[in-house]
């Protein structure tokens, strides 16, 4: 039962990790790597977004925006 626990606690944790505001264009192409899984090509900034371009395995682009307060990561934009 404490297993169990600690390993409900690492979860939300691990959660809270993936929706950690990016503080570099670097932390951006990481979040929007693990949500797309591909290969990051661009990150873009402007005030308020992250836009980042990723490569994925099957040859298509995609672009997806994290929100530099947030850290969320918007759905899939096709390019």
């Amino acid at each position: 039962m404490i297993s169990l626990l600690l390993l409900s606690n690492s979860a939300v944790a691990d959660d809270k990790k993936q929706t950690q505001a990016p503080k570099t264009k670097s932390e951006a192409a990481q979040q929007a790597q693990q949500k797309v899984n591909g290969r990051v090509l661009k990150v873009e900034q402007n005030q308020t977004t992250y836009r980042v371009k990723v490569l994925q395995k099957s040859g298509r682009v995609v672009s997806v925006d994290v929100d530099k307060k947030s850290g969320k990561v918007s759905k899939e934009k096709k390019d």
